[in-house]
C-alpha cells in the first residue's frame, strides 16, 4: 500500500465480512473522532458517546436528520456497536464496529453512509498498518495475520497462529540481545583499550555462535513452513482406464470427476485443493496417456505431460490386472521429480504380483481407489514425498515469508562474517557486521521499515484488515 497517500488518525471505514447474504455482516471503523461520527448516524447518540471502551451498544443506524426537520431520520438497520478507546483496540486508535445484518443491501447501505458522513474508505491492510505504526503488533504479526486468513489447513493455521502469538518475534528479539550484548562489551573495549591488539580475547564469541546457530536453524525453517503457506502440486498420471478419476474422488471424498469404463473419457484436466495431513495441495486429474488420432484428446494427453513436469509429485497410476507396459516405462524414465507408482485395482481377483523395475526412483503402493484399501498409506506416501528434505528441527514456529527468510539469511550472513573477523581483524569492522545484522533483523520486526517493506507487507490485505 501507498502509506503516503493518507493521514494517520484519518477517520477510516471499511467492510469486514464477506459481501454476501449472511446472518451478520460488519463494518468497522477507525480514526481520531470516529465514536462521534457514528454517534451523529445512531440512534442513541448520547449513549454512543459515554460508551466506555470494549463495551456494546444496541441502537439503530439512521440517516442524519435534517436541519429544518430534525425529528425525521430514516432507519437503516438494528445493530450492536462494539465499542473500542484508544489505545486499547486492534488499531491503537478509537474504534466502532457496526454489527449489522448480513443482507447485501444493508451493508452496503451502512457503509455509504459512513463514506456520506466523514469517514474515508480504507485502503488495503490499513487497520492492521495502523496496529503497526501504533505499537500494537510488529511485521512478523502482520503477516501472520494475513496468513491466517488465507490459511486452507489447520496445521497452516496454527503454524501462522504460533506467529501471530509472537513466537518468531521472540526468538528474533532474543538472537538481537546476543548481538546487543556482544556489541557492548566490544564498545567498552574501544572506549578503554589497553593496548592496539585486535580483538581477539576481548570477549567470550559464545553468543555469537549462539545467534548465529538460530538464525541458520531459522533460515532453514522456511523449505518446511513455505510448502504448508503454498501448497504443493500433485498431478495423477497413467494410461486411460488406469483409475486416475477414481483415486481423484477418492482422495477428496466427493465426486468430482466422471468416471467411466469408456477410454478417454477424461480428455482435459481438473484440479481442486485436498489436505495431506496438513499440508494443502492442489490434486490434479489429467487425461489418460495414449496414442490417439483424436485431436482433443491428444492436447489432453499433451497437457498432461506438461503439468507432470511442473509438479512436485507425481502419482503414476498403474491398472494392476495390467501391469506395466513399455509406454508406461518410457514416460517414468522421462520424468525428472519424485513419483508415486500407484498400484489400483488391487481388489480384483486377477491383479497381478507388483513387480517393478525402471530406473525412476518409485515406490509400488497398492490400492483399490473403489474401496478405499491403502489410500490412508498412500497419502502419508505423498505427504513424506513433499516433505523430504523440507522438515526442520525447529520445536516452534519458524518463518512466515520470503522476506523475513532473505532478511534472516542476510543477518546470518553478517553474523557469521563477524565471527570470521575476531582472530585477525581490528573491532570497528567486527562492530559493522554485527550493526549490519541488527538492521537485517530490524526488517524483519519493523523497527527498521523500508517503504517497500511495508508496501510488500500490508498491499495483499483485505481492505476491511
Amino acid at each position: 500500500m501507498d502509506n503516503t497517500g493518507y493521514t494517520p488518525e484519518e477517520p477510516i471505514a471499511a467492510i469486514a465480512t464477506a459481501l454476501a447474504p449472511a446472518a451478520l455482516g460488519i463494518v468497522r471503523t477507525s480514526g481520531k473522532g470516529c465514536i462521534d461520527l457514528v454517534a451523529r448516524l445512531f440512534s442513541r447518540p448520547d449513549a454512543l458517546r459515554a460508551a466506555r471502551g470494549n463495551s456494546l451498544v444496541y441502537g439503530w443506524i439512521c440517516t442524519p436528520a435534517a436541519e429544518t426537520a430534525p425529528a425525521q431520520k430514516n432507519r437503516i438497520d438494528e445493530v450492536m456497536l462494539s465499542v473500542y478507546r484508544a489505545p486499547r483496540s486492534f488499531t491503537g486508535e478509537d474504534m466502532v464496529e457496526i454489527s449489522c445484518h448480513g443482507g447485501v443491501s444493508v451493508v452496503t447501505a451502512v457503509y455509504n453512509l459512513l463514506l456520506a458522513n466523514g469517514f474515508r474508505a480504507a485502503e488495503h491492510g490499513e487497520f492492521t498498518f495502523r496496529a503497526y505504526i501504533n505499537g500494537k503488533t510488529d511485521l512478523t504479526k502482520a503477516e501472520a495475520v494475513r496468513e491466517i486468513i488465507a490459511a486452507k489447513t489447520d496445521v497452516s493455521r496454527s503454524r501462522a497462529a504460533g506467529r501471530l502469538a509472537g513466537h518468531l518475534y521472540q526468538t528474533i528479539d532474543g538472537v538481537k540481545k546476543l548481538i546487543v550484548d556482544t556489541l557492548a562489551a566490544i564498545e567498552v573495549e574501544i572506549e578503554y583499550p589497553e593496548d592496539e591488539e585486535t580483538i581477539s580475547d576481548t570477549f567470550n564469541p559464545a553468543d555469537l555462535e549462539q545467534a548465529r546457530a538460530t538464525l541458520s536453524d531459522l533460515a532453514s525453517s522456511w523449505k518446511s513452513e513455505k510448502i504448508y503457506q503454498d501448497g504443493a502440486r500433485v498431478v495423477l498420471c497413467g494410461r486411460t482406464n488406469a483409475g486416475k478419476s477414481s483415486l481423484f474422488n477418492a482422495l477428496l471424498k466427493e465426486d468430482r470427476a466422471i468416471v467411466s469404463d469408456i477410454a478417454g473419457t477424461t480428455r482435459d484436466w481438473i484440479e481442486s485443493w485436498v489436505n495431506f495431513d496438513g499440508i494443502p495441495a492442489r490434486l490434479f486429474d489429467t487425461a489418460g496417456l495414449r496414442q490417439t488420432d483424436d485431436v482433443i484428446e491428444a492436447r489432453g494427453v499433451a497437457l498432461t505431460k506438461d503439468l507432470s513436469q511442473d509438479a512436485d509429485v507425481v502419482l503414476y497410476v498403474v491398472d494392476a490386472r495390467v501391469g506395466l507396459t513399455d509406454d508406461d516405462t518410457a514416460f517414468l524414465k522421462q520424468v525428472k521429480i519424485p513419483v508415486l507408482l500407484v498400484w489400483n485395482k488391487c481388489d480384483v481377483a486377477d491383479a497381478t504380483a507388483v513387480s517393478v523395475s525402471v530406473t525412476n526412483p518409485a515406490t509400488p503402493l497398492r490400492i483399490s481407489a473403489k474401496t478405499g484399501a491403502g489410500i490412508a498409506e498412500l497419502c502419508a506416501a505423498i505427504k513424506s514425498a513433499l516433505t523430504a528434505g523440507k522438515e526442520s528441527a525447529r520445536t516452534q514456529t519458524g518463518l512466515g515469508s520470503e522476506r523475513q527468510k532473505v532478511a534472516v539469511e542476510a543477518a546470518l550472513e553478517s553474523v557469521t562474517h563477524a565471527l570470521a573477523l575476531t582472530k585477525d581483524y581490528t573491532l570497528d569492522a567486527v562492530v559493522q557486521d554485527l550493526e549490519d545484522a541488527l538492521d537485517f533483523l530490524g526488517e524483519i520486526t519493523g523497527d527498521v521499515t523500508p517503504e517497500d517493506v511495508l508496501d510488500s507487507v500490508f498491499s495483499h490485505f483485505c481492505v476491511g484488515k
